[in-house]
């Protein structure tokens, strides 16, 4: 069964303000090992989907934070887990039953190792 992993904007990906550390070529690896990829920020939804089709990026789906419980009704999946910077993120992801991941401290899914990346 797939993975779903929902990316915040601000903070936490190389397009937000305040840029994150999570890069494009991160967030078209996790695509590619299968998993089921979206944003779910404060920003508008149309906001969001600029920012992907600027790049190319297909996601399955862009939503605010708020509403993750639809995406959790919209796709059946493993794990479900929402990568974000505030308290905001962790509040949203715990309340709709995702795994919140940190993006400060977190560090060990297999869609943030590049080729050529090491694990610390």
């Amino acid at each position: 069964m797939a993975r779903l992993i929902s990316f915040d904007i601000d903070g936490t990906l190389w397009a937000g303000d305040p840029p994150g550390r999570i890069t494009l070529e991160m967030v078209l690896r996790a695509r590619e090992l299968g998993y089921i990829i979206g944003s779910a920020s404060d920003r508008p939804v149309p906001v969001q989907k600029g920012i992907w089709e600027k790049h190319g990026v297909v996601m399955d789906f862009t939503i605010n934070k708020h509403r993750l419980d639809e995406v959790k009704a919209q796709f059946e999946a493993e794990t479900y887990q929402h990568i974000g910077d505030t308290n905001m993120d962790e509040m949203y992801a715990v309340m709709h039953g995702f795994e919140y991941l940190d993006v400060a401290i977190h560090m060990e899914e297999p869609w943030m190792f590049l080729d050529g990346d090491e694990v610390s």
